[in-house]
């Protein structure tokens, strides 16, 4: 490796990576100080005033106040939950009801246009209704044609109706006019009776329809009442336009001479002119006025909207999928060229690269890697999965198209834990799959601060450390077990803390490289170890893989990915499309297959043109650990406010709760968006794997019972993000708000779609506009198997389709209703079962008291400075047992934050595989190492005080060549020029150490030899 810079031999504080990309921080989700009292508090309270405290706690069985709060919350989320139900029910139903009712629109689709040819254009109105005249029989000739639906009222004698036999109407000359006199412009009333006229005439009645009237067809003598066609053109000619001294005919002739067309108001002055209007209906009906009432106009205009609404999204949807994946995913995945290749990036301030590194003992030879090849972590995550699946995972992610030299295999075991089905525990499983490094073999247990509450806080791990091999690859590899602290060794699962946890581990881990501050136990051990095993600093590392443990990876996924990373420096977060392995298992599996391919190619394919996918899962997706920026580089994944938040381990809130508990995936993905609303998360359809899903309806129901109580709350956090890529309805924010109520509604949306076939059957289609509920339902049932043929060509996918249509009663109404109702249920359920394991409580439970002291934090410097001390001690302890003198062995591990004298020796020996320990008894030696570190043998002289000062003397001479003289000589490890005090003259000739004066307790042979048994073995976790 190239050497970065030289700088002096002294370990200090130095100025970091900048954070450059701050600006003003986002509002974090999970806040520290809580109120006691909020509006969305009151509001639980008084949707739940009929349970009290007392009968929850008896009935219920909920003594916990913070219980009983859970479920007042989850009562007042049902509650808003079905009054969006209830909206959309009523918007969709009962609006129509409510302002058009069916006879109302009934009768408006039925009606005859006056004019229409359409048909054979034999039609006459009489009376308002239409009559055909195909057959008839004239018995009197006209001396014209009727235009189609024209008024032939006026030519038969109409009988008095009752309505004008009203005593209220016997001043009004209008209700009792005889029209047929020879003057009203028809010579009469030629045609004779109308009853008769219609029966001798053969005309035929058209099922009761009316005739119809535009605006523009209501001519002088016409006028509307009540949305009634009135033709009083026969009196007005007969009277001779001259109006009488009545209320009746001054309404008539205002009408009529001010070409009033809608008189209505005119007859609702009084009760005598409103029974007046309905004489006037009765005589003199022409037609009906054929436009919707306003009612009617205004529910047509709301679903002509929303039909346009939905039907643009989801045409949108669509579109912006297929462009993306035809047109803009190729050009992400393509093999990026020289010019967008950065130099590799490391924190030159950090005071490990102020020399060359020398690891003296790495047993691999790695390679060099291609330049466009990001030094990457591959996260694998375990808790309770079988050995076939754990190895099926650890194959792919090796064997993919990717230099060993640039990636580094991570796995992390979740507790001491056997798998249901399991004949070894996880640990053991995971372990037995690398080759370890001898020099590692069997590691101590390091302490780190878990994301847990009380006294779970501190917790314990051990990193194991090798090659994993599969076939000719050799891939570095860490195996991290979380053991637990002593304290909870007779615990079910000891060092259990959660996926979110595990995560942590590497996000805090490397947080901490980057910014060089403070580090656990852990966090050191994990540094030494990445960078025996790659000769590289952690700091040079800028991605994450995270791979759940059943999940195998195609061999050019990484290579694709990464990719992605350097065509874009946007890019933040990066996922593939996930298949399934297992489909064909059961029907379960089966209605999985559709929903798992649709989710991915339209969804997240249509939310990376926006470049905001708000959800990479778990099981497969990529982060940026840094990112480059100008000329420098900046936190992503590693930024401390998205590491503090997502390792929040107080929750006391239900939205707390189902955000931290349920769906760490999909809440990661949220902070990533709120805390970088200007960087992208993508999704690339050409990076695939394949993981197995569950094959049982109960496993199923309790992962969407997690999956959909997770979404809805982060998709409640994200939909207040304003500043997300978009305008309008083309935004995330706008599209995340669909996505919410969509969810919300899912319950209804199955029922109202089976009641919307049943209509579509049952319509009789005698307009476009009927046709539009149809094609709707069509192009959203169907319009997937247009992408499926688009984007993948695959005609099984189509029968898949159709097995998940038959399924969506379990999808939009089983499992949605069945979460919604679970909201204070925050365990895995049935998802990952443990052999012996009861209902599984969640990884938040208090208990105890958390020692802050048990979790010591030192810099780099101050974990390296304790190292070199130690080598110096132990060299000088065995060249003074080979001369027969013995200084005190001191231990200063209390005062570095590493581990006591029982562990003095493997640290001693992990920390520098260069060195041989030989037993205190033998003629002890400082043998060269294989790499030629060690440049001298130093053998004890014969015991004699004058050789006893030579030999201080020459060590003396050896700390000073080694440690700040610059003198050529010795060199320790890839450290070893960093912080080592110098000897100082004593009193009266002998030599003192200033750094361990402090101890002046010498141990024994026999304490010496049993600090070095290390208790157990490669198998003894705890």
């Amino acid at each position: 490796m190239a050497i970065r810079g030289e700088r002096g031999g002294t370990l200090r504080r130095n100025r970091t990576l900048v954070r450059t990309e701050r600006g003003q921080a986002a509002t974090p989700m999970i806040k520290k100080e809580k109120r006691k009292l909020t509006p969305w508090v009151v509001y639980s309270k008084i949707i739940t005033f009929w349970a009290p405290g007392f009968l929850l706690a008896k009935l219920g069985k909920m003594p916990d106040p913070g219980m009983q709060q859970a479920w007042r919350e989850k009562i007042a989320l049902v509650s808003l939950i079905v009054l969006i139900c209830g909206a959309v029910v009523y918007l969709t139903i009962f609006l129509p009801m409510t302002f058009c009712p069916q006879s109302v629109a009934k009768f408006q689709s039925n009606i005859f246009e006056l004019g229409d040819k359409s048909g054979d254009g034999n039609v006459i109105g009489i009376q308002g209704k239409a009559y055909s005249t195909a057959q008839a029989k004239w018995q009197s000739k006209l001396d014209f044609t009727p235009i189609p639906g024209q008024d032939m009222t006026p030519y038969f004698s109409v009988p008095m109706p009752k309505s004008c036999t009203s005593s209220k109407l016997k001043n009004f000359r209008a209700a009792q006019f005889d029209v047929c006199k020879s003057n009203n412009g028809n010579n009469g009333c030629p045609l004779g009776d109308v009853d008769k006229a219609i029966k001798d005439n053969n005309f035929k009645a058209m099922d009761k329809r009316p005739i119809g009237y535009d605006w523009s067809d209501v001519k002088p003598g016409f006028f509307v009442i009540n949305g009634h066609v009135l033709n009083l053109t026969p009196y007005l000619l007969t009277v001779n336009k001259s109006p009488s001294q009545d209320m009746l005919d001054e309404a008539i002739f205002a009408a009529a001479n001010n070409s009033l067309v809608d008189a209505s108001l005119l007859f609702q002055r009084t009760s005598s002119m409103k029974a007046a209007a309905d004489c006037l209906i009765d005589r003199f009906l022409a037609g009906e006025l054929a436009k919707d009432t306003p009612g009617c106009f205004a529910v047509n205009l709301f679903n002509y909207a929303a039909l346009a609404v939905i039907g643009g999204i989801v045409l949108t949807r669509f579109f912006m999928a297929v462009i993306f994946q035809y047109f803009l995913s190729w050009q992400l995945v393509r093999r990026p060229p020289r010019s967008k290749v950065r130099p590799l990036s490391y924190n030159a301030a950090a005071p490990w690269n102020g020399k060359k590194p020398q690891t003296g003992g790495a047993t691999a030879n790695l390679g060099k890697g291609e330049d466009d090849e990001l030094f990457t972590v591959m996260l694998v995550t375990c808790y309770s999965e079988g050995e076939d699946s754990i190895r099926g995972t650890c194959d792919s992610l090796c064997n993919t198209d990717f230099s060993d030299a640039r990636k580094v295999l991570f796995i992390v075991a979740d507790g001491i834990i056997t798998g249901s089905g399991n004949d070894r525990s996880t640990p053991d499983i995971c372990v037995d799959l690398i080759e370890q490094e001898e020099s590692f073999k069997d590691p101590q247990p390091c302490s780190y601060l878990a994301v847990a509450a009380g006294a779970k806080q501190h917790n314990m791990a051990k990193v194991y450390c090798g090659y994993y091999r599969v076939g000719k690859r050799r891939t570095p590899a860490l195996v991290v077990v979380k053991c637990g602290a002593p304290t909870e060794q007779e615990a079910p699962k000891p060092g259990n803390r959660g996926k979110r946890d595990s995560q942590m581990i590497l996000m805090n881990f490397f947080s901490r490289v980057i910014f060089n501050e403070r580090m656990a136990p852990l966090d050191y051990d994990l540094f030494r170890k990445i960078h025996h095993l790659t000769n590289q600093t952690p700091d040079v590392f800028e991605i994450v893989l995270m791979v759940d443990a059943d999940t195998k990876v195609y061999p050019d996924s990484l290579r694709l990915l990464v990719n992605c990373m350097h065509n874009d420096k946007l890019i933040m977060g990066l996922c593939g499309e996930t298949k399934i392995a297992n489909k064909r298992d059961s029907w379960v599996t089966a209605i999985q297959v559709f929903e798992y391919y649709i989710s991915h190619h339209l969804s997240k394919a249509f939310e990376s043109v926006f470049g905001g996918v708000t959800c990479l899962p778990g099981c497969f997706c990529m982060y940026r650990l840094k990112a480059p920026k100008d000329n420098g580089w900046v936190p992503i994944l590693t930024k401390p406010e998205i590491c503090q938040e997502y390792s929040q381990n107080v929750v006391e809130t239900l939205h707390e709760r189902n955000l931290l508990l349920l769906g760490e995936d999909r809440f990661l993905s949220t902070l990533m968006l709120r805390n970088f609303p200007a960087r992208k998360m993508m999704f690339m359809p050409q990076a695939i794997c394949k993981t197995v899903v569950p094959d049982e309806f109960k496993v199923l129901l309790s992962q969407r019972r997690r999956w959909i109580n997770s979404t809805v709350h982060n998709l409640m956090e994200l939909v207040l993000v304003r500043n997300l890529c978009g305008a309008f309805c083309l935004s995330m924010q706008f599209s995340i708000f669909l996505d919410l109520v969509g969810t919300v509604a899912l319950p209804v949306a199955i029922v109202l779609t089976y009641i919307l076939i049943v209509r579509a059957c049952m319509t009789t289609y005698n307009s476009v506009s009927a046709y539009l509920p149809l094609a709707m339902l069509i192009m959203v049932l169907f319009l997937p198997a247009v992408l499926i043929f688009i984007t993948t060509r695959k005609w099984i996918y189509v029968a898949w389709m159709f097995v998940y249509l038959l399924a969506l009663p379990i999808w939009n109404l089983v499992l949605p209703t069945y979460a919604y109702w679970h909201f204070d249920d925050f365990s895995w359920g049935e998802t990952r079962k443990v052999h012996g394991e009861g209902k599984d409580k969640g990884h938040g439970d208090e208990g105890g008291h958390f020692d802050a002291s048990s979790v010591p934090m030192k810099r780099w410097e101050d974990y390296e400075r304790k190292r070199l001390r130690s080598i110096k001690r132990k060299e000088r302890k065995e060249i003074d047992d080979s001369s027969s003198y013995q200084l005190p062995l001191v231990d200063d591990s209390a005062n570095a934050g590493l581990l006591k004298n029982s562990v003095e020796d493997s640290m001693y020996y992990e920390s520098h595989p260069g060195y041989s320990f030989l037993d205190e008894s033998s003629s002890a030696s400082v043998q060269e190492s294989s790499n030629g570190t060690l440049g001298n043998n130093y053998r004890a002289p014969t015991s004699s005080s004058h050789h006893q000062q030579q030999q201080f003397q020459h060590q003396q001479q050896y700390e000073m060549q080694a440690y700040g003289q610059g003198q050529q000589g010795m060199q320790y490890s890839a450290y070893d020029d960093y912080g080592a005090q110098q000897p100082q003259q004593g009193p009266g000739g002998g030599m003192q150490y200033a750094a361990y004066d402090d101890y002046n307790q010498q141990m024994s042979q026999q304490q010496q030899q049993q600090s070095r048994q290390r208790p157990g073995g490669p198998r003894d976790y705890h």
